[in-house]
């Protein structure tokens, strides 16, 4: 799930996601992605922090609040400590920035971890 008010970033991601064979849907808001969240259950959130209306860090903690496997990434053009700790605190668990996706492509195209015995 992508979530930016920006349509033209959107589109860059999600011509991003196209490469790695992702399916994704889009949300103009935070207060849309609450709204879908449940309906799509996407793997990964890509949020963006600052909205109109429900912004990322809101919409964030609403999402972890009823879902709490909610795997959510902002992704931002804010490098500020203190929002970084602030979406760490709603519930994201990654902060990256809108000016080097390659950080959030190498990320996306890890395999996930196995998990270990016992666990």
């Amino acid at each position: 799930m992508i979530v930016d008010d920006h349509a033209a970033f959107r589109q860059v991601v999600l011509m991003g996601l196209k490469t790695l064979e992702a399916e994704s849907t889009e949300c103009a808001d935070g207060q849309e992605a609450v709204a879908q969240y449940p309906q799509f259950r996407p793997e990964i959130v890509l949020m963006d922090i600052a909205m109109k209306g429900l912004d990322g860090l809101d919409a964030t903690a609403q999402i972890k609040a009823r879902f709490p496997d909610a795997q959510i990434f902002i992704l931002t053009q804010h490098d500020d400590p203190g929002l970084r700790e602030a979406a760490l605190q709603a519930g994201a668990c990654r902060y990256l920035l809108k000016d080097d996706l390659s950080q959030l492509w190498a990320l996306l195209r890890s395999p996930p971890p196995v998990p270990e015995a016992g666990s």
